[in-house]
């Protein structure tokens, strides 16, 4: 068949759809014959080229016969597909290679499997019309988006995704949640912002999380959920290697998941966020460790509202794992049916054989939002279209009563049935209390500030697992790597990259669900923090990653909301400015979840901006002042072997995100001991000088607060100062977050003078906030204004000449400490 005829023919049957009866369109032009390659790069987007080029949006003029007469049609701009069961099968024939015989084996659904199937679709249907009505009526506030139009999807869900498989979602995740096994009244009640709500009202229609059905999310930032299922499947196969599973509290035991586990992980994104280079990302991880991952597509072909091919040169999303030896098939929405035999043979492949990706045609009935003015192109037009003549509901009832599969009263049964469920769940949410006020605080971060790591027990099975995954020689090898780095802090000549190394082991060895990510890694990465990793626990614990922050703190992500303990080495901590979504999602998880997910993961790594560094702006980037305001993330900073030690134990001991930097230029210079395993708290700053009693008497003290390169510059400054008769109370900011302001107040109740010598700039710096606080909480303890010794707002130069006028150093600190001291005088 030509690509004209197509063309007229999908004319006449979407007049006659949009006039009379649910219709499926033609047949898809993959499975037809295909024009030269320099003429089009995809069958189907030829297609939807040619009908939103060539065609009036509104209507088209179509010859009937001989006799010119003419009506007006409308032409969609995206044409309908219909793939029967024949081109399903050569699809999974040809991409997956299953047979004749495995094909026929999926090619049928019981009257009861097709009953559970309209079932599934009316429950998603229904309890997405009233969502629409709480949402009118004012009980569901802020965004939220409506599924309807696509139920094939959760019916797919429902049928083939079983409830200790992992599943990732996005905005959209009502139906999802519901075909998964969730409690409708609950993600009514969490809609409604209600206690009783899946994660107690803090995560409202976009985070929709339950630990019992492994249904982790509802994830509000587009595609960021891709690099958390990829996670989420690592964890599937950590489990396998270390003989672990959950146990019913869903903490890690000692137990091997059966020799037939098949979990898989099912990440849920639209055709328009396939278009996100973490797409490509997570096909090409999924594809290496051949992840039990299903990518689930959900093609509407609306970029939120707009024609996804107006922004995408090819929508085909199926297609590309091709490159990274990742099958895909492609089914039509609206035929239910299709949809879960489909379904069933994608999802039996995932979990014999390794990832693939599943692409749902389907049009979505409502804007992107109940509050979107909907004003792009063509879409008011097609909806009306749409919900005329593509709705899988309306096609499945006509389909299977028309050829007595089923009868009206059994599919009106099980409609009142659904009703009911719907109606309960909004009277279980309208009775559910609104959470109290307390909890917003209390779900800031898992762990207390004030906990006491070294009070931490390990895993009871850790000697076991260590035992049956590390062989003798390669144990043998670390312990004696350790013994060095030990001996090294005995002889105090231990450096802050060595300290780190060290915690990072015997913290792996104490917890084996500990695991490593980090570029470079197999090589020790630029300061050795990940040394011996991977030659000791192996790939799949210590994972050497591909170049892209983001993507690896993503995939921690996942693999701490399931059980495990991910450290995450930063090469440079600038190169976090990748990962801004995923560090942010890691601050909110707990909070976002009601508490119901901790949300353990260590980022460590070498940053900030020391005088003549000599690295240029976009190295010396204050990455520390740019994640300050990222909430639930404890954020610390170690400029001595000691302190970086001491934090990576309790950091990664922590059940929340943590953030460690150390200096970029002192992590083989500084050198020191440790206090060997001990954790060291994640809420106090370190008193390095006291300023003596004569200068506090006299007035002639300062406190000075500083942290990284700032400690050794002072220090640097502290004879000059001392020797003009002048003295310092000088505080190591560990904790940048939560701040230590009791051992501020208790310096300034002596000096009455501060001086923060600050690694970031001017606007929005570390220096701004501690600075605004002191003001507001300990104005009194003051007698001169706050002295702040900050980066310029200008980028930071190479020339050192330059870099004099943004970068501020010791002869600065000295100043100002003389400065603050002679105004007062």
């Amino acid at each position: 068949m030509k690509f004209s005829s197509v063309a007229l023919g999908l004319l006449a049957a979407t007049a006659h759809g949009f006039t009379t009866s649910p219709h499926f369109g033609l047949k898809h032009s993959s499975f037809m014959p295909q024009p030269s390659a320099s003429s089009a790069s995809s069958p189907l987007q030829s297609l939807q080229s040619a009908r939103s080029t060539t065609t009036s949006l509104n209507a088209a003029t179509l010859k009937k016969g001989s006799d010119e007469k003419t009506e007006e049609a409308f032409v969609p701009m995206r044409p309908p597909i219909d793939l029967d069961w024949d081109d399903i099968g050569k699809q999974l024939k040809d991409s997956f290679g299953y047979s004749d015989k495995d094909v026929e084996a999926y090619s049928k659904l019981s009257k009861e499997e097709l009953l559970e199937t309209y079932e599934s679709m009316q429950l998603a249907r229904l309890f997405e019309n009233a969502c629409n009505q709480q949402y009118m009526g004012g009980k569901i506030r802020g965004f939220m988006h409506l599924d309807n139009g696509q139920e094939s999807i959760p019916a797919l869900v429902s049928d083939s995704i079983r409830k200790t498989d992992k599943k990732y979602s996005y905005y959209r995740e009502h139906t999802h949640a519901l075909a998964s096994g969730v409690s409708p009244g609950a993600v009514m009640a969490e809609l409604m912002m209600k206690e009783g709500g899946t994660c107690k009202g803090a995560g409202g229609s976009m985070h929709i999380f339950d630990p019992e059905t492994y249904f982790q999310g509802g994830w509000a930032l587009v595609s960021e959920q891709l690099p958390y299922a990829a996670g989420a499947a690592k964890s599937i196969l950590q489990d396998r290697v270390l003989g672990l599973s959950d146990g019913d509290d869903f903490k890690k035991r000692d137990v091997a998941p059966p020799k037939d586990d098949d979990r898989i992980s099912v990440v849920f994104i639209g055709e328009g966020g396939s278009q996100n280079g973490r797409m490509a990302e997570v096909l090409n991880s999924a594809a290496k460790d051949n992840l039990p991952l299903l990518i689930l597509v959900i093609d509407n072909g609306r970029a939120i509202n707009t024609f996804t091919p107006d922004i995408a040169t090819n929508s085909d999303v199926y297609k590309q794992g091709a490159h990274y030896g990742v099958p895909g098939i492609l089914v039509n929405g609206e035929n239910a049916e299709d949809v879960v035999k489909a379904g069933r043979a994608t999802v039996d492949y995932v979990r014999k054989n390794g990832p693939a990706i599943l692409q749902v045609h389907t049009y979505r009935f409502n804007g992107h939002s109940p509050a979107d003015p909907e004003h792009e192109r063509g879409r008011k037009d097609e909806k009306k279209w749409a919900r005329a003549s593509q709705d899988p509901i309306k096609i499945f009832e006509q389909k299977f009563t028309s050829e007595g599969v089923v009868t009206d009263e059994e599919l009106a049964a099980i409609k009142k049935k659904v009703q009911k469920q719907v109606k309960e769940a909004v009277e279980f949410a309208d009775a559910s209390p609104m959470p109290p006020v307390e909890l917003a605080k209390e779900l800031e971060f898992p762990d207390a500030p004030d906990t006491d790591y070294n009070l931490k027990t390990p895993p009871a099975f850790a000697a076991e697992v260590n035992e049956r995954t590390i062989s003798k020689e390669k144990m043998d090898t670390i312990q004696e790597h350790i013994a060095n780095l030990r001996a090294k802090s005995d002889a105090g000549e231990i450096t802050i990259g060595d300290a780190i190394n060290l915690a990072i082991h015997e913290e792996m060895l104490r917890d084996p669900t500990t695991t490593m990510h980090a570029e470079d890694l197999q090589a020790g990465s630029s300061y050795d923090i990940p040394k011996l990793t991977q030659q000791t626990y192996g790939q799949t614990r210590a994972a050497d990653e591909i170049i892209d922050e983001g993507h690896f703190i993503g995939k921690a992500l996942g693999e701490g909301m399931n059980g495990y303990r991910p450290i995450v080495e930063l090469m440079n901590t600038n190169f976090g400015i990748y990962g801004m979504a995923e560090l942010s999602s890691a601050g909110n998880t707990f909070a976002t979840t009601g508490g119901k997910f901790d949300m353990p993961m260590t980022i460590i790594g070498a940053g900030g901006t020391a005088p003549n560094q000599s690295l240029g702006a976009e190295h010396s980037q204050p990455f520390h002042a740019y994640v300050m305001g990222i909430p639930g993330l404890k954020i610390g900073t170690a400029a001595s072997p000691a302190a970086a030690y001491g934090i990576t134990k309790s950091m990664i001991r922590d059940n929340g995100p943590t953030f460690l930097f150390a200096p970029v230029k002192m992590m083989k210079e500084a050198k020191g001991s440790v206090d060997l395993d001990k954790c060291l708290p994640l809420n106090k700053a370190a008193l390095l000088n006291e300023a003596s009693d004569e200068a506090v008497n006299g007035g002639k003290a300062v406190t000075v607060l500083t942290y990284l390169h700032g400690v050794k510059e002072a220090e640097i400054s502290l004879e000059a100062i001392q020797e003009e008769g002048l003295d310092i109370d000088l505080i190591e900011l560990r904790s940048l977050k939560p701040l230590d302001k009791e051992t501020i107040r208790k310096s300034l109740a002596r000096t009455h003078k501060l001086a923060i010598l600050d690694e970031s700039t001017y606007s929005g710096g570390v220096g701004a906030t501690i600075s605004a606080i002191i003001s507001e909480e300990m104005f009194d303890e003051l007698d001169a204004p706050v002295k702040r010794l900050c980066m310029d707002d200008a980028p930071v130069p190479y020339a050192s000449s330059m870099e004099k006028a943004v970068v501020k150093r010791s002869s600065d600190l000295i100043d100002a400490v003389a400065e603050l001291v002679m105004k007062q005088h």
